[in-house]
């Protein structure tokens, strides 16, 4: 199958390549040249604007884009609208709030063009596992597409999650618990470090042991196992955590449906305050300690009555 592939960033390169080792042709676009000129090397037909990868591909044409969410979406798309004929397929495979995939799918929709938003997990190592594929489409499209998602995904990898917007939406929830997981990891190991037991204790090899056949075994822990053995105390990080904006987006909904999520909310506001090594909240809490209580405090001196 034909496809246009917009974005060859961490993912978008792997997503090309695995297309292409699946005997896909893959017509390629990246803003920088050289990364077109690298998947080029492997196979790929190469395109240095979008005007260029239209020209290439064969109506029904099929583009993904694998762009950071917002505005440059936004941007690609209109673009891509002025170049593209009824009928074509535009797929967002970035990070994108599924509201605004609904207000492009109708905008696209007028044209007589198709939008698909896909959801996409697997981080740089969907080239060799494969990739999870949360899909929202038009059911006539995910089938025209199909060929593309088993291609990508691991073996029941993927899922027609529903209408325009149901694919980011799953995406987003799957984010939200990632969040809340990570932060059980992260807790649970610092509570083992603060205890006598943790001293000498090989976190690599706790992480193995973990996923042994516990409940708590995932492909997280695997990741830390590899984390633990190349640097044993984590001495060479610093602990600063960001976030893309889904686990956001995820405690929003929330608010919005009235349901509570907790350890998902907890796990955002501690990304938060992890960026902030001397933040103005704990300084309130050190203040008001020493001027009920007297209790001492660090780099301050109590004030006089």
């Amino acid at each position: 199958m034909q496809i246009g592939l917009v974005g060859l960033g961490r993912m978008g390169m792997n997503m090309a390549r695995r297309l292409l080792r699946e005997g896909h042709q893959v017509v390629a676009y990246n803003r920088t040249p050289t990364k077109t000129e690298e998947v080029m090397q492997e196979g790929a037909t190469g395109a240095f604007s979008l005007g260029e990868l239209t020209g290439k591909l064969t109506p029904p044409r099929v583009i993904w884009l694998m762009l950071p969410a917002g505005q440059t979406v936004d941007d690609h798309l209109n673009e891509l609208a002025d170049l593209l004929t009824p009928g074509d397929i535009l797929i967002d495979g970035g990070n994108s709030h599924y509201k605004d995939d609904r207000r492009r799918f109708e905008s696209l929709a007028a044209r007589d063009l198709h939008y698909v938003d896909a959801g996409v997990s697997g981080g740089i190592w969907g080239l060799t596992v494969g990739y999870c594929l949360m899909l929202g489409a038009e059911p006539e499209i995910f089938r025209h597409l199909e060929p593309l998602f088993i291609a990508l995904a691991p073996p029941n990898g993927y899922l027609h999650c529903g209408p325009t917007g149901a694919g980011h939406f799953v995406k987003m929830v799957h984010n939200g618990i990632e969040y809340g997981m990570m932060q059980a990891y992260g807790e649970g190991f610092a509570l083992l470090d603060a205890s006598p037991y943790g001293k000498g204790l090989d976190y690599s090899q706790v992480a193995r042991l973990w996923n042994q056949g516990s409940v708590i075994r995932s492909w997280l822990l695997e990741l830390l196992e590899t984390a633990f053995a190349v640097d044993p105390g984590l001495e060479k990080l610093q602990g600063y955590v960001d976030d893309s904006g889904e686990g956001r987006w995820t405690v929003q909904e929330a608010v919005d449906f009235g349901v509570a999520t907790p350890a998902i909310a907890l796990a955002l506001f501690q990304r938060f305050q992890s960026r902030d090594a001397n933040s103005f909240a704990n300084r309130v809490l050190a203040a008001l300690r020493r001027e009920f209580g007297g209790h001492p405090t660090r780099n301050a001196e109590p004030t006089k009555p």
